[in-house]
């Protein structure tokens, strides 16, 4: 048991009743009384994200314009308390206003109706231990609604609505609110690369969420600040005068080995944590830095809404290749890349990029050869390459009778960092992408933008199957061999 909870039950009953009492009045000393352990003074950003919520919820906030702020943006590193402190001010709040209404949106149902559970499970908590105290011990009769069994929705007696969870694309009707909390909007790295995605998700705020505040309501968002079109970077465009920012970052002095909070995370473990990940999402998910377009290799991808047709309208004809690198290790991904060249440009339209065992991905890349009609592919031969061709060839005559793909196999024997810097140009401008290729293939998608020109990467297969693809195209197979092989010099 926490010092502070033995010294909790050794407090006269006078003495807790005034303790209560500052819990009604402060968000501070509410978390405090709820969690002694977690809420400790040595921890002053709980402290500091307390006062702020308390100070926004309460009309003390000032935004940059000078005026009462409704708008607050709030980043905190993994494990630092921001979601359980969530939860215990909406319950601290309803306490206090038993007919505020909160809306709570999350990436996905799940996690939204999780948050909804805990913050109603909190409010109806009942006290086994007479020493100890709960939600009712600060609030009494503010009580959930009898009746009300759904996690989702439910309301507080005397109040015919109090509390909804939802998710982004969900209908929202019918409610409106008076503060709403969009907690961890993007769900991970691959839709923070998707522009797309993200566009879908400003614009269900503008024409869903938005009209659901009511007028002078409360929005706060906490997440993590994976790109600069995020929600939050999509508000401080746009409104930045009206959005007061808590951005805690978990080491605010590398040099000085400061850390935010060591006790939740010492600088030996985020220097542990920052060479086991891969550098854009480190800094964001401990750093608080978005993704950005700088540092990574490719800036741009050229897309495509259907195939290029001549002047009659019709679907130009393309030479059907494909490039494969097989996995060289148990963590490396097996890609395979499908285009049609068509003016000397590679438009791809099928992508094979898994982690899978040999055996599921051999007769894999045969159907995928086979359904793309391709004519000539290209199988690295390195780490079991050659075996990988030999299985694959089998495969397309013994299960489809085709003979139609010429397989060659190729010993790539030049630097793969040095090949795929010197081909990110030709790739970006020529090898054409579907314009929903962030759906079709998201990992292959999260891999090719996420590649960092310098520093540590997770995985470079894709952008290597990219880079012989795009090889294959300017100097064919044949020609490819004797440039790319270490027999010859690049031209």
């Amino acid at each position: 048991m926490a010092k502070a909870d033995i010294l909790e039950r050794a407090l006269p009953e006078e003495l807790r009743d005034k303790k209560i009492m500052a819990g009604r009045e402060s968000f501070w000393e509410f978390c405090k009384l709820n969690n002694a352990s977690f809420y400790k003074d040595s921890r002053p950003h709980l402290k500091e994200l307390c006062d702020t919520l308390q100070a926004l919820f309460e009309g003390r906030l000032i935004a940059p314009d000078g005026k009462v702020c409704k708008r607050l943006a709030i980043s905190e590193p993994p494990r630092h308390g921001k979601s359980y402190t969530m939860c215990l001010f909406n319950e601290w709040v309803l306490g206090k206003d038993k007919l505020q209404k909160f809306i709570n949106v999350s990436y996905n149902r799940s996690l939204s109706i999780r948050f909804a559970k805990a913050v109603r499970d909190g409010i109806s908590a009942t006290r086994i231990d007479p020493k100890f105290r709960v939600f009712s011990d600060f609030f009494p009769g503010v009580k959930i609604k009898d009746g009300d069994a759904s996690m989702e929705l439910w309301s507080l007696e005397g109040s015919y609505f109090t509390f909804l969870a939802t998710s982004f694309g969900s209908t929202v009707t019918g409610v409106g609110c008076s503060i709403m909390v969009i907690d961890d909007p993007i769900k991970d790295k691959i839709e923070a690369y998707n522009d797309r995605v993200l566009e879908e998700k400003w614009d269900y705020y503008r024409d869903t969420l938005d009209s659901r505040i009511e007028t002078g309501g409360i929005l706060i968002v906490v997440m993590t600040r994976w790109a600069t079109k995020d929600l939050v970077g999509m508000f401080l465009k746009n409104q930045p005068e009206k959005w007061c920012v808590l951005n805690h970052t978990a080491c605010k002095d590398e040099k000085a080995h400061v850390m935010l909070c060591p006790e939740l995370l010492t600088f030996d473990d985020w220097q542990t944590k920052k060479k086991l990940m891969s550098e854009e999402i480190f800094e964001a998910n401990y750093q608080n830095k978005p993704i950005d377009k700088k540092g990574r290799l490719y800036t741009e991808f050229a897309l495509y809404e259907q195939l290029p047709t001549d002047a009659a309208g019709v679907k130009k004809q393309g030479r059907k290749i494909a490039y494969t690198d097989t996995a060289d290790t148990g963590a490396d991904f097996m890609c395979c890349i499908v285009a049609d060249v068509i003016d000397g440009q590679g438009y791809v339209t099928d992508v094979v990029y898994t982690d899978e065992p040999m055996e599921i991905t051999e007769p894999l890349v045969a159907r995928t050869l086979y359904n793309g009609e391709v004519e000539e592919a290209v199988i690295e031969s390195n780490n079991g390459g050659r075996g990988f061709a030999r299985n694959v060839k089998a495969h397309l005559w013994n299960t489809f009778h085709s003979r139609r793909t010429v397989i060659t196999d190729l010993n790539q024997r030049a630097n793969k960092e040095s090949r795929i810097l010197s081909e990110a140009t030709w790739v970006m401008h020529n090898l054409l992408f579907p314009a929903d290729w962030g759906d079709r293939w998201p990992r292959f998608f999260a891999a090719m933008v996420g590649y960092m020109r310098k520093g540590q990467n997770e995985h470079d297969d894709a952008p290597d199957t990219a880079t012989g693809l795009a090889e294959f195209i300017q100097y064919g197979a044949t020609r490819r061999r004797k440039f790319f092989s270490g027999k010859g010099a690049r031209r």
